[in-house]
């Protein structure tokens, strides 16, 4: 498991972060432990157990669709988000990003998970999305906080990102669900976007 914008989450567990919190059975941390260690074995229904895919695949559209001119700038043929495009097809976006997710956890393939997402006007896997912000070096670095607010928890994961010779930190939303915590939103996707274009930009000029 390599990389997603969940999925950009994923992949940072996937790096190794999971065997990192096998101890820890409680709290938001451990639950993304499980949720990674779903991936591994590719257990659909206990990774759903752990991460909501309808909410962090909704939010994750909504939250890409402002962003235009970083998918222009990360995808060929990107022009059609600027042009709005993307904002009418956010429904149809999100559907196609579920199905995405849901065959990534069942193979462990970024490949077979874009060849999942139905053939649209807008060609943008959400996949493919998240391998251009979280790169194919990069390794899980650790937790760099977790804060908890009542029934929520933000957890934010440091991935490194080799090929700029920096960090990214992915933050997550998680809820607490009866016994277990299960998260509901990468709340800052349209900032990571953002950050690996300027990344992008800078390695190219040097």
């Amino acid at each position: 498991m390599k990389k997603l914008l969940l999925l950009v989450l994923l992949l940072a567990l996937a790096a190794g972060g999971y065997y990192y919190y096998q101890s820890l059975k409680n709290g938001p941390s451990g639950a993304l432990a499980q949720a990674a260690a779903a991936v591994q074995t590719h257990d659909m229904a206990t990774f759903e157990k752990y991460v909501d895919v309808t909410s962090v695949t909704n939010n994750l559209v909504n939250d890409i669709a402002g962003q235009g001119s970083a998918i222009t700038s990360l995808i060929p043929g990107g022009q059609l988000a600027v042009a709005g495009t993307l904002k009418l097809l956010k429904p149809t976006l999100a559907k196609a990003a579920h199905k995405e997710v849901q065959r990534y956890v069942e193979t462990g393939s970024l490949q077979a998970a874009a060849e999942a997402a139905p053939k649209r006007l807008v060609n943008i896997s959400l996949t493919g999305l998240a391998s251009k912000v979280v790169n194919p070096d990069s390794e899980f670095k650790g937790i760099k906080y977790t804060r908890e607010e009542g029934d929520n928890a933000f957890v934010g994961i440091e991935v490194s990102q080799p090929k700029y010779d920096t960090t990214m930190v992915v933050e997550v939303k998680m809820r607490r669900r009866g016994d277990h915590w299960q998260m509901t939103q990468v709340t800052n996707a349209g900032e990571l976007l953002s950050q690996a274009v300027r990344l992008e930009k800078r390695r190219l000029l040097n």
